[in-house]
């Protein structure tokens, strides 16, 4: 876990692929707990310490999560994120790349509990929800392509499934069609930047995450946005 930005009302912080947000049915420590505690030795704060859960990240992915440190900024966050009024930008890596260099991807997606899996269809089909994302694509690998996501809806595992549905599966995504896995069970999918209005000083919020340390994300570090440098 590492703090990339504080102060009395927000914490933002890295999330390691591989973490939970919350608590779940594994028993296994959420990143929730770990921040709380962080607080607690930083501040010296004596008995339990406040953290409100505003949004989450899939266990494989990795990058930002914004926590409320005050219940006055966790309502007001939880109104900002209902309203779309949080911007959070995404990587992507895939081995397929888009037949369109930018574009809209809309499509009505389902969810499957029990599989704990979404889909996603061309037109609308009972039960189904509205999604809608802008992608570009930001830079090119030997093998691999980084695609740059906004996420205009905030559907269950939305990127990963209306990637996969235009046949460009996030890369290690064995669920969504990824043709192998990453070896520390990760995909490659990060959080990676988050802009917002504070909820509380009102000053502009613009947070960039740093990159896995992974040999594969860290190439593409001398290559940031190459297509858009030569345009």
């Amino acid at each position: 876990m590492q703090v990339v930005y504080e102060d009395n009302h927000i914490i933002i912080v890295y999330k390691e692929s591989g973490e939970i947000v919350q608590g779940d049915k594994t028993g296994d420590e959420p990143l929730s707990e770990t921040v709380k505690e962080y607080i607690k030795e930083k501040y010296h704060k004596p008995g339990n310490v406040f953290l409100g859960v505003v949004h989450r990240l899939d266990r494989p992915v990795a990058g930002l999560v914004v926590f409320a440190r005050t219940s006055k900024a966790l309502s007001r966050l939880n109104e900002m994120f209902r309203k779309g009024e949080v911007h959070k930008t995404y990587w992507a890596i895939t081995q397929n790349v888009p037949a369109e260099e930018t574009g809209t991807l809309t499509n009505w997606m389902t969810r499957n509990e029990k599989q704990n899996k979404s889909y996603a269809y061309d037109r609308e089909v009972p039960g189904a929800k509205k999604a809608v994302l802008k992608y570009r694509v930001i830079g090119h690998s030997d093998r691999y392509h980084l695609l740059e996501i906004t996420l205009l809806t905030g559907r269950h595992h939305q990127i990963r499934c209306q990637l996969a549905h235009i046949d460009c599966p996030i890369k290690g995504d064995l669920k969504y069609g990824a043709r192998r896995s990453n070896p520390d069970g990760s995909i490659s999918l990060l959080s990676h930047r988050v802009q917002f209005t504070h909820p509380v000083s009102g000053k502009e919020i613009d947070i960039v995450s740093p990159l896995p340390n992974d040999a594969l994300w860290q190439s593409f570090i001398d290559c940031q946005y190459p297509l858009l440098s030569s345009q």
